[in-house]
Order: C-alpha cells, then structure tokens, then sequence
C-alpha cells in the first residue's frame, strides 16, 4: 500500500508525542491493524491523509497499551488487573481510535459485505 507513515507525518502533521524508536516499534502493528480495518482497500482521492491519520492513532494506543489486554498495574512480583468481563484491550483502543480518523471517508464504511 503506498499510504506508507513517516515519523515525520507523525510528528509534524499528525502532532504526536512518540519518541522515533517507540514508533517504529509501534509502526507495523498500527499499519498491519488499519489495513485490516478497511480491509486492504486503498485511499482513495482525498483520503491519504485521513488513512495516515488512522495509522498514528493506532501507532499511539499500541505504543501506550500494547495489544493485549489494558487495566493493572504491578509492583515487583505483585499484579493487580482490573479485568472485568474480559475488559478491553490494545486493539479496540486502536480500533476505536483510527476508526475516529477515518470518519468520513469511504474507508470507514462497515456494511455487509
């Protein structure tokens, strides 16, 4: 897909916070994510910037919460988790979040398929 995130997109346009090591870190799964999310259509005109934008929103919550499950904390070998009903996790933070980049476009539309 030519919608390719630089760290200078996200830092000079998208206005993020990461270090450039933590978004690399955080790139592939934002990119792999949001891909999946509008499943593997590509931006059309006028949509780029919104895709991008989905990308580092995604980049920041896998950056924050990982992918995994979201809530505890742990001091030493002592964890709590506030897990209730399975709670939510990385990935609907993600989701929800780059969904809120992509509204609209046609890239957010979940109709039947």
């Amino acid at each position: 897909m030519a919608a390719t995130v630089t760290y200078q997109f996200y830092g000079d346009v998208y206005g993020g916070g990461l270090s450039e090591a933590a978004f690399g870190l955080a790139l592939p799964a934002a990119e792999r994510h949001v891909r999946w999310l509008v499943d593997a259509r590509e931006p059309a005109d006028g949509e780029l910037v919104p895709y991008q934008r989905a990308v580092c929103a995604a980049v920041d919550a896998f950056a924050e919460f990982g992918e995994g499950q979201v809530g505890g904390f742990a001091l030493g070998d002592f964890k709590v988790t506030h897990y209730e009903d399975e709670g939510t996790t990385g990935e609907e933070i993600a989701t929800a979040d780059a969904l809120k980049e992509l509204v609209g476009t046609s890239l957010a539309f979940c109709g039947v398929r």
